[in-house]
């Protein structure tokens, strides 16, 4: 059996910056501060941002956010609001997320005065060694992106009940009914989503994959035997059923009951090593989200197995520098950022992983006193090639939503099936894709990320918070796969350092860089790329290009290139919430 098994993650990667898909059109959004037509605000700016008293949802889907406001508007908690649309985002958006796939939140808790944290993320199978493993494998270095070894068991489902149980107020059956309902009558794909969908299909059609593994696939999510083109109808009445199932059986129809049988059983016909066993021993873990002080504000994120600290190591290098002063059209700001972002993905590549296989304390990367060493290795004059990782003291595709309601909860929530459509294999008659999470291992012997039985895998989605005196502020996030902790911080620059509302810090033009170290194995030799938006001068690109950058620029970027965030801001004065959405995609954020 043949399975899809590139070379090295960066070049998986290369491809996510790069989607050969439909252009963005947003043309007044890179036009700059002097080429808008707004009446108010930066003229980059998309628009205003939504503003609510009571409640306020963004995500990545109108109709989906409207789905949150409702639940919010029936007395629903922000966790209720939260886990609606993300069922209805599965049935929109299936190349993204489902529950097939993974979840991480942090939750902002009035009525404790507490942050919370959850890790939704799967296992590997308990029966399957890392020899068995290289076996399979033979000549190759890399877990198949693609097919049944990349597939983890789904926690995402596990992570809907843990967290309804804790914070939830209304019946399941309340909450998944709307995504029922749309399933069964269908809904119009946007205009993203179908390109995003075709893109995805397209590249199961091309790859080496058995037909028979794609058969499913294939079926449920094409018209005719085509992807659904932008306002075409789509139902997914598996999906539906599969829902149904959860509304009735709850948690343990997923993990114990016919779902799990149904989904070793389609494991097992393609030759993967995940049992039912796996399913039945599944369970997620309330975590403590770790924070950094940045210029006034505590930013949270969540500890590995996900990339989030990779966020505040960034954040930490960036506050010695005045920022704000530099301003946006100066290279010095864009070269900073850039290798701020190499140096904690050095950090990245070598240290992240599941923290119940890799004792190391994480404590000492996120310290001032690391980062002002870290810092020293930045040449302001010169890009760099490659780099270090840091030494421990002696010592020792993807949607996010954010959801926030009357009481003052706050959810920041990702939830994702890491490549488009996954691993591609859909188990019979279920109606949603399984997760490709598997992938991200590294087969390198002695490598903190290394595969191993019932290990959890890197994790590239990340939720944020950030607090002011001990309330929070910004609920957010920026999907994206690799590039989310530079996502994570431009828009906090944007935000705290340059001022911008909620709604411009999204839409001011960003870089992506690639081609940095990964966790599966791979190293950074040459700089890598950066991908910067047009809404950056030529002056300031070509002055990276004579520091060494490898600077692409000057074309619209394709769908998914630099991400896609969704945010609510909450005035510490008024308490009024301020909703935002990614102008790149077709996202919306609602109030009321």
């Amino acid at each position: 059996m043949q399975f899809q098994s590139p070379n090295n993650i960066t070049s998986c990667l290369a491809r996510f910056v790069a989607l050969p898909c439909l252009f963005l059109t947003c043309t007044a959004a890179f036009a700059g501060p002097d080429g808008g037509t707004r009446y108010t605000g930066d003229g980059f700016a998309s628009r205003s941002p939504v503003l609510g008293r009571h409640g306020m949802a963004a995500t990545s889907h109108p109709i989906a956010s409207s789905i949150a406001v409702e639940i919010l508007k029936k007395g629903g908690s922000a966790i209720d609001a939260a886990i609606a649309a993300n069922a209805m985002l599965a049935l929109v958006e299936p190349h993204a997320c489902g529950i097939g796939g993974d979840l991480f939140a942090i939750v902002w808790d009035p009525a404790t005065g507490e942050l919370y944290g959850y890790n939704g993320s799967g296992r590997t199978p308990m029966g399957f060694s890392y020899e068995a493993m290289r076996e399979v494998l033979g000549n190759a270095e890399t877990i198949p992106l693609f097919g049944p070894l990349s597939i983890s068991v789904p926690g995402a489902v596990d992570g809907w009940y843990a967290l309804h149980e804790k914070f939830g107020r209304l019946s399941m059956a309340k909450l998944l009914e709307p995504a029922i309902r749309y399933a069964r009558e269908g809904i119009p794909v946007t205009e993203v989503d179908a390109a995003l969908w075709a893109e995805a299909i397209g590249e199961f059609r091309n790859s080496d994959l058995p037909e028979a593994m794609l058969d499913e696939l294939f079926r449920t999510y094409q018209i005719d035997g085509q992807p659904p083109r932008a306002g075409q109808i789509f139902r997914n009445e598996d999906l539906a059923a599969s829902y149904e199932r959860l509304v009735k059986g709850g948690r343990e129809s997923f993990y114990q009951g016919e779902t799990a049988r149904q989904i070793a059983a389609a494991i097992r016909k393609h030759g993967g090593a995940l049992q039912r066993e796996d399913m039945n021993l599944h369970k997620g873990e309330w975590v403590r989200p770790v924070s950094i002080a940045y210029r006034g504000y505590d930013v949270y994120e969540l500890p590995p197995n996900s990339q989030g600290i990779a966020a505040l190591q960034m954040l930490n290098i960036l506050e010695a520098y005045p920022l704000a002063e530099l301003g946006r059209d100066n290279a010095d700001f864009w070269h900073l950022m850039i290798e701020a972002s190499k140096l904690a993905y050095e950090d990245r590549a070598k240290y992240y992983a599941d923290p119940d296989f890799d004792r190391e304390t994480y404590d000492w990367l996120l310290s001032k006193d690391y980062a002002t060493e870290r810092r020293k290795l930045i040449d302001m004059q010169k890009a760099s090639l490659s780099l270090p990782a840091g030494a421990p003291p002696a010592h020792g595709d993807t949607t996010y939503l954010a959801v926030a309601d009357e009481s003052g909860m706050m959810v920041s929530f990702i939830q994702s099936n890491y490549w488009e459509f996954g691993s591609g294999i859909v188990p019979d008659g279920l109606g949603f894709a399984l997760q490709n999470r598997g992938s991200a291992f590294s087969m390198e012997a002695g490598h903190a990320n290394v595969y191993a039985p019932g290990k959890r895998p890197f994790h590239t989605i990340i939720p944020a918070m950030v607090m002011k005196e001990d309330l929070p502020v910004m609920a957010f996030g920026v999907m994206g796969g690799f590039l989310q902790p530079q996502g994570h911080v431009q828009i906090l620059v944007n935000v705290i350092d340059f001022g911008m509302n909620v709604q411009e810090a999204g839409d001011a033009a960003r870089f992506v860089h690639s081609g940095a170290s990964q966790p599966t194995g791979d190293s950074m030799s040459d700089g890598g790329r950066v991908l910067l938006e047009a809404g950056v001068s030529e002056q300031v690109v070509g002055e990276l290009r004579k520091r060494g950058h490898q600077v692409d620029h000057g074309a619209r970027p394709y769908v998914g290139a630099v991400g896609g965030y969704q945010a609510v801001w909450r005035d510490p004065a008024t308490g009024v919430y301020h909703g935002a959405s990614e102008m790149r995609f077709d996202g919306a954020a609602a109030g009321y």
